[in-house]
């Protein structure tokens, strides 16, 4: 089960972080991969590791605000491997402040990179699936985009990861006649390059042994099954699901 030899995967926010990491895992799996990310330097170097396992990597210098960037990226998929099977909207970044002080510029700039670049490459890639009648799209949100908070003031991330989510229902509906999946994961806590410093601090391994079940924060890997399986052939019927994987923060 959940083999994807022969799968064409696109991946965002590949140079780093949960991005890179789900590239990994999907290389494993044997599907061939099209990683995106602005730093074009990182993904070469990704490039050299994924092949050790044997796929075809196509590493596109690609910022998710863009939408010439990403219809640039499509079309280049598409005449190296002639479809997409698979697309993951991995790539984010948050500006954080309360409602009562952010800015114009600290809200517009998240909900670009966090929820208008996931409606720009789905747009652009399914409808790369549209024309072979197949396709998995697999939108990383987060626990944030279904709860709040009290550690901290960012508003704009909520909201945007909150935008993913029902983004993700409509585009589920809409797009199953095409026999195209359209599933959310939402993250909790896991540990990445740009979350590393936050999480390890005293104060939040504290807020963290009294809001998540688990006690802990995702180590890395932990996302990837979830990703794997709603990208596999045996997920055909599962689509509009909201997946946690939060180690129970949401559930309490």
């Amino acid at each position: 089960m959940f083999n994807l030899k022969g799968r064409v995967a696109v991946i965002t926010g590949a140079s780093s972080g949960l991005g890179k990491q789900m590239a990994t895992a999907f290389a494993k799996q044997g599907a061939n991969l099209v990683v995106l990310a602005r730093r074009i330097e990182r993904l070469e170097e990704l490039k050299v590791e994924l092949e050790k396992d044997g796929v075809e990597v196509l590493p596109i210098k690609c910022d998710v605000t863009s939408t010439d960037d990403i219809n640039n990226a499509a079309k280049l998929a598409e005449e190296k491997f002639g479809k997409v099977d698979i697309l993951v909207n991995c790539a984010g970044a948050s500006k954080d402040a309360g409602v009562l002080d952010m800015t114009d510029e600290e809200w517009d700039f998240t909900i670009n990179v966090d929820q208008t670049s996931v409606f720009k490459m789905t747009r652009a890639f399914a409808n790369i699936m549209k024309n072979n009648n197949y396709g998995r799209i697999i939108n990383i949100a987060s626990m944030y985009g279904l709860v709040g908070n009290t550690a901290m003031g960012t508003v704009a991330y909520h909201s945007s990861k909150g935008g993913v989510v029902n983004f993700t229902r409509a585009v589920a509906a809409e797009l199953a006649k095409y026999n195209i999946t359209c599933n959310a994961i939402c993250p909790g806590y896991f540990e990445t390059e740009l979350t590393t410093a936050v999480l390890n601090t005293e104060s939040f391994t504290a807020y963290m042994k009294q809001t998540v079940p688990m006690g802990r924060y995702g180590h890395e890997g932990e996302l990837n099954a979830g990703a794997i399986f709603l990208a596999s052939d045996e997920a055909s019927y599962v689509t509009g699901v909201i997946l946690p994987i939060d180690g129970g923060y949401t559930c309490v």
